[in-house]
């Protein structure tokens, strides 16, 4: 069984919950240049599109932030091999003070996939699972991707799920083929439903399904919200009074770099009127709880 030693919480400012590796060691890129462009586009992203993971853990490590990394398996909608989930665990194993390694599994892979997430987690020390259901191309309540949910809530560790419009194919015909529709976070109520003991992080304020993602948060107790994917300045209002009231265990603090930088995001947080009791929770402390924990 591998230990995992990670950041150790007591010198990390922040944890952000969702960092992107868009970039392996041998150059291949997570997604196809089409798709990259695309997202740069939208997002308006300043600097490198897929900086290299060692360049990511040197700017959070200036930081004194930890992250959540990972990539996305698409592979079956995409036809693009996606960057391996050992490649980004031995990056976090080379920057344990910086990362905690998430793996992203595509729900198509059936059997195989639920084998892959239990070696991952035994053997590479992964703390965690991303799923985008729009890019992966199926419904989050498909009984399909059940057996991999199964799995993943007896390994102990949290669900991440992409909600809500996605940078990902916009303004390209069809979008690319990507359907928004599957990243409705109204359909994850079933799944924290049906599996009371699974973790899930609808990720991103949910455009435009805000009060959906609001409302299922607040009625499961399993079903958190991290912030990432959107200038803190944009967030809807009722996303910024449930942070500070009902939700405030259940928000966590998240860019989506390298499309929205650390520097960015906490600046514009700042200028939020968020609680002073309520900050630590959002920056780190609900992380901590979704996570277990880090040992160090």
């Amino acid at each position: 069984m591998h230990r995992y030693r990670g950041p150790d919480p007591g010198t990390v400012d922040a944890i952000d919950f969702h960092v992107h590796a868009e970039r392996a060691d041998d150059g291949h890129e997570s997604l196809p240049a089409v798709h990259m462009a695309a997202s740069a586009k939208y997002f308006r992203t300043t600097g490198d599109r897929a900086p290299s993971i060692d360049e990511i853990a040197q700017v959070y490590r200036e930081r004194r932030l930890a992250a959540v990394l990972f990539t996305v398996d698409s592979e079956s909608v995409t036809g693009h091999p996606p960057i391996p989930n050992e490649h980004v665990a031995a990056a976090a194993a080379r920057h344990p003070d910086v990362f905690i390694p998430f793996a992203s599994i595509d729900p198509h892979r059936g059997a195989d996939g639920v084998r892959q997430a239990r070696r991952l987690v035994a053997e590479h020390g992964v703390r965690g699972f991303k799923f985008h259901p729009s890019l992966q191309g199926f419904a989050p309540d498909d009984r399909m991707a059940y057996p991999l949910y199964e799995t993943i809530a007896e390994l102990g560790v949290p669900a991440l799920f992409h909600s809500g419009q996605t940078g990902i194919g916009a303004g390209m015909p069809g979008g690319a083929g990507i359907r928004l529709g599957h990243s409705n976070p109204m359909l994850l109520d079933a799944v924290a439903a049906d599996l009371p003991e699974l973790t899930v992080v609808l990720a991103h304020p949910s455009f435009p399904w805000q009060d959906e993602a609001l409302a299922v948060a607040t009625h499961k107790a399993n079903v958190y919200i991290d912030l990432s994917g959107w200038a803190p300045k944009y967030f809807p209002p009722q996303l910024v009074t449930y942070a500070n009231g009902p939700l405030r265990h259940k928000v966590l603090f998240g860019t989506d770099y390298p499309l929205i930088s650390p520097d960015r995001w906490l600046s514009e947080f700042a200028a939020l009127p968020i609680k002073d009791e309520v900050r630590p929770l959002i920056l780190k402390h609900n992380a901590l709880r979704v996570l277990g924990g880090l040992e160090t």
